[in-house]
């Protein structure tokens, strides 16, 4: 790899990180998304329609997530001229504004930013209506199909993982034909293409560095329920207690402005969070 190519990539990472740090979505996601997308090319464009950038969306997903989480990240004069029509569609009324706002998927900070925010709204929709944890692959599924495709998809798999996932969704597989059949034409189960998913994301997320899955749970932090053994004396029952209540004050749904300033002013609470933390995931306190 020359090193303009990896200047950029890593300048790439470091606007998915940013991403992942201020929405919570796992980094390794994001990663692996981004490499199955477009290579880590932020200026990458599909031949066959709208899609573009390091996640390639399609202008209208594009100006959908902008309208709705812009204004939160700097782009609030994008976000103000994104209008929705009765129709449902969205719609930029001056062309200059139009092309700039739509340039804006060629920035890599810009287009991480709306990914995370993309797959953590979809993250919120299917969580309502999956009885178990959300994965990384239940989210590329919804970048895949959409988030009313996604429920179908992911429920009728629960249901039955055998049945042919072409029936299910013919306009897709038409579309789509080496996702939905095989090589020999066989239609592919709807578990199937579920795995496929799961080990292209792993493998893209592999491909540039990533140390995690990026098809695992996308939960926050959980704790160790043998925290005991992996911090030895450290771990007494209060210190389980205290580490429990503490991560739910900064990943759980009580998560506020005023918990993520304090998090970032040094205090002996933070040090024994930190010091918990690590030696929870094996790092060396």
């Amino acid at each position: 790899m020359t090193v303009a190519n990896i200047q950029r990539v890593s300048g790439v990472q470091n606007a998915i990180q940013l991403a992942s740090q201020r929405t919570g979505i796992d980094f390794n996601y994001l990663l692996g998304q981004a490499q199955v997308e477009s290579g880590l090319n932020a200026s990458a464009r599909a031949g066959t329609s709208s899609a573009t950038g390091l996640y390639q969306f399609i202008e209208q997903s594009w100006l959908g997530v902008v309208k709705s989480h812009g204004a939160e990240h700097g782009m609030a004069w994008a976000a103000d001229s994104i209008t929705q029509t009765s129709s449902g569609r969205y719609v930029v009324s001056d062309p200059s504004a139009r092309k700039a706002i739509l340039g804006l998927r060629n920035d890599a900070t810009a287009s991480s930013l709306m990914a995370a925010e993309h797959a953590s709204d979809n993250k919120d929709a299917l969580s309502k209506s999956l009885d178990r944890d959300v994965t990384g692959t239940d989210l590329y599924m919804a970048h895949f199909l959409g988030i009313g495709g996604a429920k179908k998809f992911l429920g009728a798999m629960d249901a039955n993982a055998d049945r042919s996932a072409a029936s299910l969704f013919p306009a897709a597989a038409r579309a789509n034909r080496g996702v939905f059949y095989a090589a020999d034409g066989s239609a592919r189960s709807l578990g199937d293409v579920y795995q496929r998913f799961s080990a292209k994301l792993d493998k893209g997320a592999a491909a540039v560095g990533a140390t995690g899955f990026a098809s695992r749970a996308m939960d926050s932090l959980s704790l160790d329920p043998n925290m005991e053994v992996v911090l030895g004396s450290e771990a007494t029952g209060g210190d389980r207690q205290w580490l429990a209540s503490t991560l739910d004050r900064f990943t759980g749904a009580g998560r506020s402005t005023t918990a993520d300033a304090a998090l970032l002013r040094p205090n002996p609470d933070n040090a024994r969070l930190a010091y918990l933390m690590l030696a929870q995931l094996g790092g060396n306190v």
